[in-house]
């Protein structure tokens, strides 16, 4: 069945790992609903509790419209959200990244390192001392911002298009910020987005809910199917998600072995 406008669906999907025509550009480019298409849009709907028809019904597009993080739900063909268990009744949880990846140390700086300013510096600075806390109040980590004397750990910075790593931005909406799992220490946010760093007007995004969810992933955390839960993949301008939630903390004392 072909229908105008497949092609982006597909690559919508390649983005997050869900599809892959293993270098097949005639079937990955054109507006061919296929069964492999089908398949990624069903694991799609499964990953975010939809229901799971194959077809793009009214609330699978809406999902797919949101603004989300840049990070892959799926990577090299694994995941961990509700696709990727042997029960997809079973209650949905936090993930990991694949492997598990995590900090040995314990004491980690940070470091604002790109030359952009899209807010003032200032006040991205206190948004970030403030989720480092928060993270740090649930968790063994303490974090402390790195003066010249120190390489950090983390690296974070606002960069435009394609800025030289794997994943290029795509101006506003869309991909808001991407970050990679422990220990590459990079956390990335789009210079053309509408930020507030104050309570966010209902077309801003609010920086502190999204730095919060992209440090659980420098920290080593995925994406949650948990509705509510700051490590969810998607945020809508002028939505506030600023304290993390048991699924959150949770997710961050299993895979770190933090007892309660």
């Amino acid at each position: 069945m072909t229908m105008k406008g497949v092609h982006q669906l597909k690559r919508y999907l390649e983005k997050f790992g869900y599809l892959s025509y293993n270098g097949d550009a005639i079937h990955a480019n054109n507006d061919e609903f296929d069964d492999l298409l089908e398949s990624a849009v069903k694991t799609y709907q499964l990953n975010y509790g939809l229901n799971v028809s194959g077809s793009l019904d009214s609330r699978t597009v809406k999902q797919m419209m949101k603004p989300r993080c840049g990070v892959a739900d799926i990577k090299d063909g694994k995941t961990r959200m509700r696709s990727g268990k042997k029960n997809h009744q079973q209650v949905p949880l936090y993930s990991f990244f694949d492997g598990n990846p995590k900090w040995s140390k314990t004491d980690l700086a940070w470091k604002v390192i790109s030359t952009l300013e899209v807010v003032d510096s200032q006040a991205f600075r206190a948004i970030l001392a403030r989720v480092f806390a928060k993270w740090a109040a649930v968790t063994h980590f303490t974090f402390a911002e790195a003066d010249d004397s120190r390489n950090p750990e983390i690296m974070i910075g606002f960069y435009r298009l394609n800025h030289g790593d794997s994943t290029n931005f795509d101006g506003p909406g869309g991909i808001l910020a991407h970050t990679y799992a422990p220990t590459a220490g990079v956390s990335h946010y789009d210079a053309d987005e509408k930020w507030s760093t104050s309570d966010p007007k209902s077309d801003e995004f609010d920086l502190e809910s999204v730095v919060l969810h992209e440090i659980g992933h420098a920290l080593g955390l995925q994406h949650s199917d948990v509705p509510g839960a700051v490590m969810q993949s998607a945020i809508g301008p002028g939505v506030m998600q600023r304290e993390l939630q048991p699924d959150d903390i949770q997710g961050i004392h299993t895979l770190y072995n933090i007892s309660n």
